[in-house]
């Protein structure tokens, strides 16, 4: 498991052969990895759903794409992009109907104002250099996605109105301390590896399927025990030396501790549907005991990591 944070599932991976991709509906147009400076020379259909420029040098917005009244994805991602050059998306009320929008990997400070998109459900502007959430409390309340990943953001705040968000990318951040989540009631998956976190609160979230807090400065699993729901918790890369507070978590499948100060097993006897185990990099000194820590998980347990310890 990688540290840091998940990516959209819809992501447009880098590499592609440079051949533009329009489906003969007219309805998506796809233009990753042209290296365009402007679109000039680009023909843009006025039907179209989806419009993906990922990967090229643009600095500034066509104005033909404020009128696609159809438009519905919007993927500007890996450009150069500042702040004021998405600026005009602001007052473009024509494409106000905007689903998904992708800002990732470009030049901006702030978040921009979406306000407009009343019909957000996805929202990516990690890989930027952001240092403040300020302007999330603009967001659309039917948002199901946000990453904010590899910025510099500090404090978790803004996020009060979006109660339909399922998904929450805050990885490779600035954050010390996990805050201001209480009313994210749906909220199924929460990333913040690599930040500087050193207590888990998760605020009473109960519907928490996936976290990752991979990477942080945590030196216990305490704070995990009302998460009835979860299924895979990722916590490598910290300073936890005794498993504790896991015994309640009956539908955990994944549970990674790697890289701790964990010098034996405890507290997983319960996990009986436990499937992937890792436990490499710690300081467990003996096999001792190990086959009664995962008695309950033997018939699902499919994977067991114990490189690099002194057991073995």
């Amino acid at each position: 498991m990688e540290d840091g944070g998940r990516e959209p599932e819809n992501d447009i991976e880098n590499g592609d052969n440079g051949m533009a991709e329009e489906d003969s509906s007219g309805r998506c147009l796809d233009l990753t990895s042209f290296q365009l400076h402007d679109l000039a020379e680009v023909e843009i259909p006025e039907g179209l759903v989806e419009l993906d420029l990922t990967a090229n040098r643009l600095s500034k917005l066509d104005p033909r794409i404020g009128m696609l009244a159809r438009l519905q994805k919007f993927s500007l991602r890996q450009n150069l992009f500042d702040d004021e050059g998405v600026e005009p998306l602001c007052g473009w009320s024509t494409i106000s109907g905007l689903q998904e929008l992708v800002l990732r990997d470009n030049k901006l400070t702030k978040i921009p104002d979406v306000s407009i998109f009343k019909s957000l459900l996805l929202f990516d502007v990690s890989f930027n250099e952001i240092s403040s959430l300020c302007g999330l409390s603009k967001v659309s309340i039917h948002l199901k996605e946000l990453y904010v990943s590899k910025n510099g953001v500090t404090k978790v705040e803004e996020l009060e109105h979006l109660q339909e968000l399922r998904i929450l990318e805050l990885g490779s951040n600035r954050l010390r301390v996990m805050e201001n989540l209480q009313t994210l009631i749906n909220l199924e998956e929460l990333w913040l590896g690599r930040n500087r976190i050193k207590v888990v609160n998760l605020c009473g979230l109960k519907c928490i399927r996936k976290i990752s807090l991979q990477s942080n400065r945590l030196t216990s699993t305490l704070g995990f025990q009302a998460c009835l729901a979860l299924e895979e918790l990722y916590l490598s890369h910290n300073g936890i030396s005794k498993l504790e507070g896991l015994s309640s978590l009956e539908n955990l499948r994944v549970l990674d501790v790697s890289s701790n100060k964990l010098s034996a097993i405890s507290d997983i006897e319960k996990l009986t549907r436990l499937e992937d185990l890792w436990l490499n990099d710690n300081q467990i000194a003996s096999l001792e005991g190990i086959d009664l820590a995962v008695a309950g998980s033997r018939e699902k347990l499919t994977t067991i990591y114990l490189e690099h310890n002194p057991c073995v």
